[in-house]
């Protein structure tokens, strides 16, 4: 039997993924129930078929923008449907099959344990993962590590992740930023300058070939610029908020401090 919760949900946006957000909702219905797809603006056909799907499935939930809006906004978007709802709690992964739907109970049960925790799925990358892109990310990494003080963030940019629906809202919210590629990053830094513990969880993800349908909408130079410009903010934000971070982290207990869960 499918695990089925009222308080949390997978939560996965989408645009322009073609065939592939069908398999991904798939396995993820197969692994929880319910799950809620936003279709950020995409015109590849596939929104149809994915109000077809839940049409024929009461454990699946379509909500359609009429533009593209980014990332962020598609997740917000979701999020402030499923709060009204009575879900506290959101599993977001991606819609291009680099998740491993497989995890969805493993990291709702931590969630369910810790209620207030930020659960963050940690990369294992395989061979096929583009070099430059490991390489990438471990300056964002870096950079957030220092933006929170080492409050525990394992990779900033993994978005296998479970968040506290109101806490995510509220920091989003509060910005004018978080809506497209930066999002990621910044939530995850926000929500550990509010004090959420942090439990990071290793797991395998993908990098699928164009001929096995993979799709991505990363564009180097365009997202680099957006990565700087977040940092940048981030940076700003960690100098005035330096004062109380230290002194949050000289008074935490180790048990407060973030762990790692074995895969």
């Amino acid at each position: 039997m499918t695990p089925s919760s009222r308080t949390h949900f997978v939560l996965i946006p989408t645009y322009n993924s073609g065939p592939l957000v069908l398999q991904t909702v798939r396995e993820a219905r197969q692994r929880w129930n319910p799950v809620w797809v936003v279709v950020d603006g995409s015109t590849d056909g596939t929104a149809a078929q994915l109000e077809a799907l839940a049409a024929l499935d009461d454990g699946l939930q379509v909500l359609c923008l009429p533009a593209n809006q980014g990332k962020g906004a598609a997740v917000l978007h979701g999020l402030e449907a499923a709060a009204a709802a009575g879900f506290t709690h959101a599993l977001a992964m991606d819609a291009d099959g680099q998740h491993p739907a497989d995890r969805i109970p493993q990291f709702m049960a931590l969630s369910m344990a810790e209620p207030d925790a930020l659960i963050l799925g940690q990369p294992i990358f395989g061979p096929e993962a583009p070099l430059v892109r490991v390489r990438g990310r471990r300056l964002s990494n870096a950079c957030a590590n220092v933006e929170t003080l080492w409050h525990g963030i394992g990779d900033s940019l993994f978005g296998f992740r479970v968040y506290p629906v109101r806490p995510l809202m509220a920091v989003m919210r509060a910005s004018r930023w978080m809506r497209r590629y930066d999002f990621d990053a910044e939530a995850a830094v926000r929500l550990c300058w509010q004090g959420l513990p942090v439990r990071n969880i290793r797991v395998p993800v993908r990098y699928l070939r164009a001929d096995e349908g993979g799709v991505s909408h990363f564009r180097y130079g365009r997202d680099n610029v957006v990565l700087t410009w977040m940092h940048l903010r981030l940076g700003a934000g960690f100098l005035w908020r330096l004062p109380w971070l230290l002194f949050r982290k000289l008074r935490a207990s180790p048990p407060a401090r973030a762990g790692l869960t074995p895969q």
